[in-house]
């Protein structure tokens, strides 16, 4: 994301580049809260809720909460040149996120959150289909080295819940795909339409199911729902302004934080303990995605390409 400040100015106020990366780090590391915050939520509900009923109230709240802000921001942000776009990007994200959600209920929190480090390595795979960006050995082989990873995290989930292992791996693919739609159409669309049609088609797809379970949700399961609904658009907003004054490349590194969050969660939680299989597997992906990230950072330094354009709206 490009920044508003310009480096001239930057070179002339070193004492502000170091308040402004440290107030980065901070919103950064409040989303990587958010983020568990949310799985954490996903997963208490799940044991008692359905994932599509779930999906339509947390949509639903988030939506709901968007509308104060259009509002405010006057009829330009309810217009779109493209509803198809929403409602495609609606029913990825809804069929994503449900198979996410089923995955959370049954998996450790610390390895659901392990395979969401795999969605960058999708994200290049796609990119030369769909945005005919290049592959190059390094791309290649950060992205042959990351599967393995998957693969050896999932091995234990595959062998006593296969469905499960391949509902994950078909949901960070969703992601992906996602994150290619928003890199190709973000400029060409408000940031408060992308999010509220996303978030109200998704509310839409999933009420049919969401009616058909008819599991009306108890008053405390609302107020956790409107949580999570007001979670979703609070992650996007801490990224947002995260990103406000550095590169992604330079926060990436506290992306792995995350992952702590998620064990210590787990474990206060729901007693859950990482097998050797998700360490092992960790253990492959991170140094896989640092090395790719580094890579990519170096292209867009030396002017080989440029990412500031876009912005990551799926998480």
């Amino acid at each position: 994301m490009a920044t508003s400040l310009k480096p001239s100015f930057f070179k002339q106020n070193p004492f502000f580049l170091k308040n402004s990366y440290l107030r980065s780090i901070f919103w950064f590391i409040l989303s990587l809260f958010v983020s568990n915050t949310n799985d954490l939520l996903t997963k208490f509900l799940g044991q008692d809720l359905s994932c599509v009923d779930i999906i339509f109230w947390r949509f639903l709240f988030a939506s709901i909460t968007l509308v104060p802000f259009m509002i405010w921001r006057g009829p330009s942000s309810w217009k779109t040149k493209r509803p198809s776009l929403h409602l495609l990007r609606a029913g990825l994200l809804c069929l994503g996120i449900t198979l996410w959600c089923q995955g959370l209920t049954v998996v450790p929190m610390a390895t659901v959150t392990a395979l969401s480090f795999s969605i960058p390595l999708f994200t290049l795979a796609l990119a030369r289909i769909f945005l005919k960006e290049l592959i190059g050995w390094h791309r290649f082989l950060a992205t042959l080295v990351g599967f393995i990873g998957i693969l050896i995290i999932l091995s234990p989930t595959v062998i006593g819940f296969p469905h499960i292992g391949l509902n994950l791996i078909i949901a960070a693919s969703m992601f992906a795909v996602l994150d290619i739609i928003n890199k190709k159409f973000i400029l060409q669309e408000s940031m408060l339409s992308m999010l509220f049609y996303s978030a109200f088609f998704t509310a839409t797809l999933s009420a049919g199911p969401a009616y058909v379970e008819s599991n009306l949700p108890s008053f405390q399961q609302l107020s956790l729902l409107l949580g999570l609904g007001i979670g979703s658009n609070f992650l996007l907003y801490c990224v947002l302004k995260a990103f406000t004054a550095v590169d992604t490349a330079a926060l990436a590194p506290f992306r792995y934080l995350e992952l702590v969050i998620s064990v210590a969660f787990g474990f206060i939680f729901f007693a859950e303990i990482p097998d050797w299989f998700t360490v092992l597997g960790i253990a492959v992906i991170i140094p896989t995605t640092l090395f790719i990230t580094r890579y990519e950072f170096n292209r867009e330094r030396n002017g080989t390409v440029n990412y500031r354009k876009a912005s990551n709206l799926s998480s």
